[in-house]
């Protein structure tokens, strides 16, 4: 056994000794490069954010270079369950929930509803493999591969605008309103004007992602899972990742276990029926009414994804484990190689993470000591990447299962996310570029 300093030593057993709650903790490993006092802080971070009861539960994993650094569960992957009651416009349904005793502890191999993370580690990479083989194009019109997708505006959108959300789409709908497969879903949108000029601006769009997820199903032949499934992640041997996963794996394996999401979707509620949360929608809020009361566990909680794809979209749906999305990071990583096979050329990773000022599916950043490419998921979910420094960050957590705050929206996100890179990546040089 290799000795330890004593500094070491006591770290190792202040990160492996399991809180209350946890389950399967694979402690730090004290020969990175990345110093044991940044792992030790971002630990701290995650057991402050969990004790304090900000969110439920997390699962952490931060990978450099392949190599596992630390891997670790924290507190519960469900700790409420819905209680009765209905929505109410202007209040949150938290004082319906009911406080699990016990609660279920969270495990390392927990999956999580990845909410917009889907959007690259799905549909993203969908389109990377179609590019990848010659079968899509970045800069022709959408309607190469939609041919009815026209209009005087619409015919300029391309591939690329709806990767960099540059479509002039609207940002959200509640399609479910209009249509309940994923036929009538394509029909609402591409009947929807746009909302802004095409390629001026940049406007988060899950309008944006649907179509991408139809142009690759349009393209293969295949539903998006099936294609994601057969041409990716079972070529990787990754098993904890997919689209619907309670129907299509439960009963073959009843002990898989889920985080549990929201209680229903309230917040989407507030979004339909409160003028004054923010979100506008046109049309009768009242002319649907096939809300969900009972807490999402192994379901999807987007309510465009659950009732208008029946939980196969190209921008929510898919769950995973933290070691599966290590794995897919990893790939980009490494430029395409894993376990030393190729599964995407060189130029392809490349053109997608540094094409132009912004990368394709990816959010970039620099603020953190190096380039960063991220992306985060409503649910509570978040990756990234360091190509620099070969550097992967799965960060899960289950925010929703703590039900809205007084002020009808769930805890932020952003600052947790933003702090635990801060302290992973400080000291590290800033590239100029993916290289």
């Amino acid at each position: 056994m290799r000795s330890f300093t004593i500094l070491a030593t006591l770290l190792f057993i202040l990160i492996a000794i399991p809180m209350s709650g946890q389950v399967g903790t694979e402690p730090l490993n004290n020969s990175s490069t990345i110093l044991e006092g940044q792992l030790h802080k971002a630990d701290s971070l995650i057991n402050y954010w969990v004790d304090s009861e900000r969110i439920p539960g997390a699962v952490v994993l931060v990978s450099k270079d392949g190599e596992t650094l630390l891997h670790k569960a924290y507190g519960w992957a469900q700790l409420y369950d819905y209680g009765d009651g209905q929505y109410q416009t202007a209040l949150p349904i938290s004082r319906n929930l009911r406080r699990l005793q016990p609660a279920v502890p969270m495990s390392i191999d927990t999956r999580f509803d990845l909410a917009s993370v889907t959007k690259v580690m799905a549909t993203t990479f969908a389109v990377m493999l179609l590019v990848d083989r010659n079968q899509m194009e970045l800069d022709v019109p959408i309607y190469t591969y939609l041919d009815d997708f026209r209009g005087e505006e619409k015919d300029q959108i391309t591939v690329r605008d709806l990767l960099t959300h540059r479509s002039g789409l609207q940002q959200w709908q509640p399609i479910y309103y209009h249509a309940s497969n994923a036929q009538e879903s394509y029909r609402f949108i591409r009947d929807l004007p746009l909302e802004w000029h095409v390629g001026e601006e940049y406007h988060y769009s899950d309008l944006g992602f649907m179509l991408l997820g139809m142009i690759v199903e349009k393209i293969t032949g295949e539903q998006l899972d099936q294609f994601l499934n057969d041409h990716l992640y079972s070529q990787l041997g990754l098993m904890s990742i997919g689209f619907r996963p309670k129907q299509m794996l439960d009963a073959k394996n009843p002990a898989i276990k889920f985080a549990a999401t929201s209680h229903g979707n309230p917040y989407e509620h507030r979004m339909v029926h409160d003028t004054e949360f923010g979100y506008t929608y046109p049309g009768n809020p009242d002319q649907w009414d096939d809300w969900r009361f009972y807490t999402l566990l192994g379901e999807v909680n987007d309510g465009n994804s659950h009732h208008a794809f029946s939980g196969v979209a190209g921008h929510a749906g898919l769950f995973s484990n933290a070691f599966s999305l290590k794995t897919l990071l990893n790939l980009l990583i490494h430029r395409g190689v894993h376990d030393g096979k190729r599964y995407l050329k060189n130029e392809t990773v490349e053109l997608f993470w540094n094409s132009h000022e912004k990368p394709l599916g990816w959010q970039k950043s620099e603020k953190s000591g190096g380039v960063i490419f991220s992306h985060s998921g409503f649910t509570g979910t978040f990756v990234a990447g360091v190509p620099k420094e070969k550097l992967t960050i799965v960060l899960l957590t289950n925010r929703q299962n703590n039900g809205l705050r007084i002020d009808g929206y769930y805890e932020g996100m952003t600052l947790l996310e933003e702090e635990f890179l801060q302290i992973l990546t400080s000291g590290f040089s800033t590239p100029t570029d993916y290289k």
